[in-house]
Parts: C-alpha cells; sequence; structure tokens
C-alpha cells in the first residue's frame, strides 16, 4: 500500500509516516518512481508505534524495543526495559486514577445544590 493508504489506515498523518520513517521505526519500499509502498503489516506497527508514543517513551527507545518485537526474541536488558516502561505505564495508571476520582470528589461536591459555591 501507499503512504497515504496507510496513513488512512492505521490513523495517522502522512507526515507522521515519514516522520517514522526517518527516526528508523518503519521501513518502506520504493517503486522505481521512487514512490513508498508499505506491507499490510505496516498498519500494526504503525499502531504499536503511536501507542508507545501516547504512553510516553520516546522514539529511541522505541526503536531499541521494536527489534523484540520484530523478531519475538529478547535479550534480558530488553527484558528488563520492557519490565521498566510497563512499570512506568502502571505508575501512569494509578495517577492518572487518582486524579480522576479527585476530580469525581469536586465534581460531587459542586454539584450539591446547597454547597456555597452553586447559591447566589
Amino acid at each position: 500500500m501507499r503512504i497515504g493508504e496507510l496513513a488512512g489506515a492505521a490513523g495517522v498523518s502522512v507526515r507522521a509516516l515519514r516522520y517514522y520513517e526517518e527516526q528508523g521505526l518503519l521501513a518502506a519500499q520504493r517503486t522505481p518512481r521512487g514512490q513508498r509502498v508499505y506491507p499490510p503489516a505496516a498498519v500494526d506497527r504503525v499502531q504499536l508505534i503511536q501507542q508507545l508514543y501516547a504512553a510516553g517513551l520516546p522514539s529511541r527507545t522505541i526503536l531499541e524495543l521494536l527489534p523484540c518485537v520484530d523478531a519475538g526474541v529478547s535479550t534480558p536488558e530488553s527484558l528488563a526495559r520492557l519490565a521498566a516502561e510497563r512499570d512506568r505505564i502502571d505508575e501512569q495508571i494509578a495517577g492518572l486514577i487518582a486524579t480522576r476520582d479527585r476530580l469525581d470528589r469536586v465534581i460531587a461536591i459542586a454539584s450539591d445544590p446547597t454547597h456555597p459555591c452553586m447559591t447566589s
């Protein structure tokens, strides 16, 4: 598939795909006319890259981890890195849950018609 097709299928911009390619995260074949062509599996790869970015991993870390994903093989170092990233994400989730719970309490208090902020 061509770059525009991949962008549409993966839900990202063409610019993002070019960036991923520059960072070494995504590879394309080139037609004789120089157009990028991607295999169907590139959709899953781009979605994984997006998820890892959304989780806060920098491109350098993603680049280090992708060979484990591609080969399905890891070293003790890469396993430790994966576990550390998972633990970091777990901490982020816990923090977000705590923030959500606090907002729920604020909303409940502010929604109380007898609360001072609701009276005029």
